[in-house]
């Protein structure tokens, strides 16, 4: 299981972007959380098998999301453990 925390920053708020992200997902075995950071960024926890973890961030990329994103931070992340389905919070 390998994990991955990123920010997404450009005009990825009031967008619909939690929401397509949300859609995306639906498609992959991936876990975790997508919630608005109130400096404008989207922040997003996503859990699941390496490959399965990847391809699930390279379809956001390749959707119509991609041309809202300016800028991806995203690090390695420890595993979370408690995680059953993937959430918009906030």
């Amino acid at each position: 299981m390998s994990a991955r925390h990123v920010f997404y920053e450009g005009r990825v708020q009031g967008v619909g972007f939690r929401y397509t992200v949300y859609q995306i997902v639906s498609g992959f075995e991936v876990t975790g959380w997508i919630r608005n950071v109130p400096d404008g960024r989207v922040e997003l926890l996503a859990a699941g098998e390496a490959e399965e973890l990847e391809a699930f961030l390279q379809a956001i990329r390749d959707s119509a999301l991609g041309s809202f994103i300016r800028k991806e931070l995203a690090e390695e992340a420890p595993a979370p453990g408690k995680l059953r389905s993937f959430e918009i919070l906030g």
